[in-house]
């Protein structure tokens, strides 16, 4: 047994006696551990933003002792237990890489996409293009996915400048109905759909690039606030004159412009 298979094997046997000799553990369903494990996973993808490689591993180990968790907990119902679970996603694998697998040729990611989101349809026989997208994603996230499973069946945009079109054309639907319209919020709603699907077509994750502009900002206004403590200045008192000479100030400190 080489070394991955024996950690493994070793954690398995040690979620065994967990639920056996852990009043904790033995205690844990379905339900307590869901909200855990929605946690474990936003720890996961800040690590990956961070490119903190150690909280990484560290955060794919819990993830992992999760899936075990879940996996033990169906043993024990007699529903199903990690065999099936790695048969089942093997299984899946190799259906939905037939470039690889079997005898279908492919060019490019874009192919290898096309090809997957087709497979998951006929998987899917019956159901809608739409179907698999979960219900509870984050409206971004879920925005990103609606328009990769779409475009999988070709409705999509072929040419970029089709793309900033559209977003141009829902900035202007937006500013007429921005003020005091009760459309304002819907066409906010289309403006932001038409610049995710923008950011999709140049390959941005956009919610890994909100992310980093979110850490960009909050590094940058808590050092503008060091610089007004600095001048022995509460930040309110200054004007936003005052303080857009100490935003630049510390843009500059960190090198961007």
């Amino acid at each position: 047994m080489n070394e991955k298979t024996n950690q493994y094997a070793r954690l398995l046997d040690i979620m065994d006696r967990l639920r056996e000799e852990c009043p904790w553990d033995r205690k844990q369903t379905w339900d307590t551990l869901r909200s855990n494990t929605i946690e474990e996973c936003f720890e996961l993808c800040e690590s990956i933003i961070s490119k903190d490689y150690d909280s990484i591993r560290e955060e794919l180990g819990d993830l992992l002792l999760h899936i075990v968790f879940y996996g033990k907990i169906a043993q024990e119902e007699g529903r199903f237990d990690m065999a099936d679970v790695a048969r089942g996603i093997c299984d899946k694998l190799i259906y939905r890489h037939p470039h690889v697998f079997g005898d279908t040729r492919v060019n490019d990611a874009g192919d290898v996409a096309r090809n997957w989101e087709q497979l998951k349809k006929r998987e899917k026989s019956g159901k809608g293009t739409l179907s698999g997208v979960p219900k509870g994603l984050p409206a971004m996230i879920k925005a990103f996915r609606i328009q990769q499973k779409v475009a999988g069946v070709g409705f999509d945009w072929s040419d970029k400048r089709d793309v900033w079109a559209k977003v141009k054309e829902e900035i202007g639907e937006f500013e007429s109905e921005a003020e005091g319209s009760d459309r304002a919020e819907e066409e906010f709603g289309d403006l932001m759909f038409s610049l995710i699907n923008a950011a999709r077509h140049y390959g941005i994750d956009p919610e890994n690039a909100l992310e980093r502009c979110n850490r960009k900002f909050i590094s940058r206004f808590e050092r503008l606030e060091q610089l007004a403590q600095e001048r022995d200045t509460a930040l309110k008192e200054l004007d936003i004159e005052q303080m857009e000479e100490l935003w630049q100030k510390a843009k500059k400190e960190e090198g961007t412009i």
